[in-house]
């Protein structure tokens, strides 16, 4: 705030990849947890009554990744979406599209932007043709009372048709991150004479903001660090997209990316100087607020109120029986070893598309697999996202590939000893990369090294044919070539299966009504080649 020395201050307010997790629920168990928006929400609430210049963005992934979200896209949307509902109750001043929020679609996408009192800011996301900005500004200027101009350019990550299904991003491009800002930064500079410029990027950072050592070598998805070091006219760079809590510096831009599920909020705090009529920056640090001992907002509280009422409900609808052992008490075992979970949903995947090839993966460590009885509950909170299924016709050879992609998932302590590689868990942990088989036999061996693991592998019994053309079924998301499965990328698409995963799981497992826990071991992994 000015006083009377010609000095002022601007707290911008952060958060980012919230994920909808709007009130602090373990839907898996329902049991309380320790964060989440409704947590953050009194904390913003008094930075807001004790502060006069406040600059409120959500950095993007907001509107998918709880049974929450889910049931009002499914079965609620013609009501406003509450997570909207909820920054509309914050005063939010803008938020930046991520690659999440079109999950379901362009039309629910732009639903959520029509509700909004707030800005969605994308310099990057532009229409295929004209190339102009597709949701309106790529960037948004607020003027406090005492004259200061602050500037926030939005941009997302460009890797989103890497991932996206095709139909929900049909007539949009995506220009790369570095390009928008290098476009961006300037033309802001002259055309708007900011006080400070904020880039809110979703997308995080390729090097560690210390030592500048690479992180990520085999992809530009996440370019924070380049943006920072590149482009000049930056002042803050907030970020996110990888779930980590970063603040520092890069090349004097002070850089925050404020966690993940509404875990923390971020503050970076600016002091000014008036010099000459203008205002000049003389201080600028980030800095985390842990939501742990906040007692739940109750205003948030009353605004989800309907839809956690009816979501509930419906999670607990039951659907099957299970005979036999399908829980999950390790997830990395999964990863190891066969398990039921993963088998019943590559069966379902076969099933549903009319192929004998399938692959899935264990999309966090945080899934519990399945009890004695299965609810709605429990499809929703281990198959979290709202993929489709995508058959595709690729090479035995793409088929090597990609095992053996799957295989760097592993890796061999000195003392022989089977881990898990640690670069798919920092800078963030990308576990729903490693995908497992079924109608194929394959063995990976982790004492070869990466790119030559796989030592056996056949299908019906005889060698896979390198050149031998396959139908594959999986989910869209890996069909586009996410996760860096660059031999997927392209390939001919046999059958779109347009219903939602969680549907197709839920109608399939009430038309067993019982199902038994069981595997047949077409895969294993080893760490000698005498099988």
């Amino acid at each position: 705030m000015k006083n009377d020395s010609g000095k002022t201050s601007l707290t911008i307010l952060v958060t980012s990849d919230i994920h909808g997790h709007l009130l602090p629920i373990d839907y898996g168990s329902n049991q309380e947890i320790s964060y989440s928006l409704s947590k953050l929400a009194p904390i913003i609430k008094e930075i807001r009554s004790k502060e006069e210049n406040i600059l409120m963005i959500d950095n993007g992934d907001l509107l998918q990744g709880t049974p929450l979200t889910h049931f009002y896209a499914k079965y609620m949307n013609s009501l406003t979406n509450p997570m909207i509902n909820v920054l509309n109750d914050l005063e939010y001043d803008a938020a930046v599209i991520g690659n999440h929020e079109f999950n379901y679609g362009l039309p629910y996408f732009r639903k959520a932007v029509s509700q909004s009192n707030f800005p969605w800011l994308s310099a990057n996301i532009v229409h295929k043709f004209t190339k102009e900005t597709y949701f309106g500004a790529p960037y948004l200027i607020k003027t406090f009372e005492n004259g200061l101009k602050a500037a926030v350019l939005g941009i997302s990550t460009h890797h989103i048709p890497h991932w996206e299904y095709a139909d929900h991003i049909k007539d949009l491009a995506f220009e790369e991150a570095l390009f928008a800002a290098r476009r961006w930064v300037p033309y802001i500079h002259d055309e708007e004479h900011p006080d400070i410029m904020i880039v809110s990027y979703h997308g995080g950072f390729e090097r560690d903001i210390q030592t500048g050592e690479w992180l990520e070598t085999q992809s530009d998805e996440n370019q924070a660090f380049k943006i920072c070091d590149e482009v000049d006219g930056i002042d803050i760079m907030l970020s996110g997209h990888q779930h980590r809590t970063v603040t520092g510096e890069i090349n004097g831009v002070t850089v925050l990316q404020p966690g993940y599920n509404g875990q923390v909020l971020g503050r970076v705090n600016i002091g000014f100087e008036m010099m000459d009529g203008e205002w000049n920056i003389k201080d600028k640090f980030g800095e985390f607020i842990y939501p742990e001992n906040e007692v739940p907002d109750q205003e948030i509280i009353k605004i989800t109120e309907k839809y956690e009422m009816e979501t509930q409900q419906w999670l607990q609808k039951p659907v099957c029986k299970i005979e036999g052992d399908m829980a999950i008490s390790d997830p990395f075992s999964v990863r190891l070893k066969e398990h039921p979970l993963i088998e019943l949903i590559n069966k379902i995947q076969m099933e549903a598309a009319e192929v004998d090839i399938s692959l899935t993966a264990l999309f966090n460590n945080t899934s519990k697999g399945f009890s004695s009885q299965v609810t709605m509950k429990d499809i929703v909170t281990n198959y979290i996202y709202p993929n489709t299924l995508t058959v595709i016709e690729i090479k035995g050879s793409d088929i090597k590939a990609a095992l053996e992609k799957s295989a760097s998932y592993f890796s061999l302590t000195k003392e022989g000893e089977i881990v898990a590689n640690p670069s798919f868990s920092y800078p963030k942990p990308k576990h729903y990369n490693y995908d497992m088989w079924e109608g194929i036999s394959y063995i990976i061996d982790v004492s070869k090294n990466i790119g030559s693991r796989i030592v056996e592998l056949t299908y019906h019994g005889e060698p896979l044919n390198p050149e031998g053309d396959y139908h594959v079924v999986m989910n869209n998301y890996r069909a586009g070539g996410g996760g860096e499965y660059r031999m997927f990328k392209g390939k001919k698409v046999v059958k779109e299966v347009k219903t939602d995963m969680t549907e197709l799981i839920a109608v399939y497992l009430k038309k067993q009504k019982t199902i038994k826990a069981e595997v047949n071991t077409n895969w294993k992994v080893t760490t000698s080649i005498n099988h």
